[in-house]
């Protein structure tokens, strides 16, 4: 396995829907890919002890997110057989109904694309230190609990 280098995957507020759609784009070149896992993170307006969400607020270990990041990712690489993946995570604030998260995992057949996008959201959620801060309509806030 080649090494790969340490990416930025972090974006300033929410990931637009035409980047998303210029990465899914930028794929019809690659004949040798039959497949694609995608997971799309989106900020909900969850209710928290009667208060409404209406955004969040990402931070991060900057240094050690994108280490962790990486991580993953060569482990994604070792553990199934896809061609390429990206991710992309928001920092700073993020509207309910935008995205926060983008991961893209390409392959030959659908079900190693699918099962590496999987494994890559379980473990960006459990390791990487990415906090949210939920911010009310009434300006209130609460440190958000990855599940």
């Amino acid at each position: 396995m080649k090494e790969r280098k340490i990416k930025n995957v972090f974006v300033e507020g929410a990931i637009k829907p035409e980047f998303i759609a210029e990465s899914i784009a930028k794929h019809n070149t690659k004949h040798n890919i039959g497949a694609h896992g995608i997971f799309l993170g989106q900020v909900r307006n969850d209710v928290i002890e009667g208060n409404i969400v209406k955004s969040i607020e990402y931070t991060a270990y900057n240094e050690m997110a994108l280490n962790k990041f990486h991580e993953i990712r060569n482990d994604v690489f070792e553990k199934y057989n896809i061609e390429c993946m990206h991710i992309y995570h928001s920092l700073g604030k993020v509207n309910t109904g935008e995205i926060c998260l983008f991961v893209f995992t390409s392959s030959v057949h659908r079900k190693e694309a699918v099962k590496a996008c999987e494994y890559a959201v379980e473990r960006i959620k459990a390791d990487v230190p990415v906090w949210g801060k939920e911010i009310f309509e009434n300006e209130k806030y609460n440190w958000k609990v990855n599940n």
